[in-house]
């Protein structure tokens, strides 16, 4: 990649990729994009950036031809659980925003990476080591979409040659943005939690699993399936992905290593609790790893140990 187009580049994963990638490509080279500006944000302070709704196709065309991009990076969605209050809201931005990317993918002759997730599977879906290729019956919005957005970046790619690619992501855990409506969102919040409060009340029930990921495992794996060969990716839409399966006590039980005091309780909430159990415990990631050499290198020790050491350094600098 040369000059990258990001939309959704102030969401969680946006703000820390977007970084990482001018550092990769250089500051020029990384366009930002989002419907809103934050002049806090270390994205539009970093390089150049754009507005831009994502469902305005003709706005994502003109700034991609006019800065000369070779890849696209759309980010830009409603996530698992603002998705089921806003169900109509969703679908809107989710499938046109994608349509448009395709599209302009498409017309330009460019790379296009757009992420899935483990909300791509239902409750029908084996939950234990999820296969790469496997039952996907979601049972929310956001999985419907993410499901469509597979098929359709695979419906691209082989009738018209687009270079799709993607992963489905994890719960991802990171310290430089706020999470933005997920059902995972709680391995964000009891890291902030433990260092404002000393406790958290966990929306998710104990014992309940979910595959997590910390953001620089997330990041690596953008940049080195983006970078990976054409010719060795056989499920490039939609790779398996996996770093950690967790539930909430083994956390706080590692944040106790660090916070001795620290004190977990539940609230659950039957929406994001429903949700979360229809996702997988765990996946097989075998075939990113063979396809493109995909390794996760944070365990949930040392993921722990840095968070809370980024969060209390930023925290720190705020007052």
């Amino acid at each position: 990649m040369k000059k990258i187009l990001v939309t959704g580049a102030l969401g969680q994963i946006g703000t820390e990729l977007v970084f990482f990638l001018r550092n990769l490509y250089g500051k020029n080279n990384v366009i930002a994009t989002d419907i809103r500006y934050n002049e806090t944000n270390i994205v539009t302070n970093s390089g150049p950036f754009a507005i831009l709704d994502v469902t305005d196709g003709e706005k994502m065309l003109q700034i991609a031809k006019r800065e000369k991009v070779d890849a696209i990076i759309h980010l830009a969605a409603m996530l698992s659980a603002v998705a089921e209050q806003k169900p109509l809201a969703a679908w809107h931005l989710n499938m046109n925003g994608l349509l448009n990317a395709l599209e302009i993918a498409r017309e330009l002759g460019i790379q296009l990476f757009t992420p899935s997730s483990i909300g791509a599977f239902g409750s029908s879906t084996p939950k234990e080591q999820t296969p790469q290729v496997t039952i996907q019956r979601p049972g929310t919005m956001y999985g419907m979409n993410k499901v469509a957005g597979e098929l359709l970046c695979d419906y691209y790619h082989t009738k018209y040659g687009v270079d799709t690619r993607g992963v489905r992501f994890p719960g991802l855990i990171s310290f430089m943005a706020p999470p933005g409506g997920g059902t995972t969102d709680y391995a964000v919040d009891i890291y902030h939690a433990a260092i404002e409060r000393g406790r958290y009340e966990s929306f998710i029930a104990k014992g309940t699993y979910m595959d997590m990921m910390y953001m620089p495992d997330a990041l690596q794996g953008v940049v080195q399936l983006m970078e990976a060969n054409p010719e060795k990716l056989k499920h490039r839409n939609a790779y398996n992905i996996a770093a950690m399966s967790l539930e909430p006590e083994e956390i706080a039980e590692e944040i106790r290593k660090h916070i001795p005091a620290f004190v977990l309780d539940y609230k659950v909430d039957p929406m994001r609790q429903a949700i979360a159990e229809s996702w997988p415990n765990s996946v097989d990631d075998s075939a990113a790893r063979e396809e493109w050499g995909f390794s996760a290198e944070y365990n949930l020790e040392i993921t722990t140990a840095d968070m809370l050491e980024k969060l209390r350094g930023t925290k720190a600098k705020a007052r």
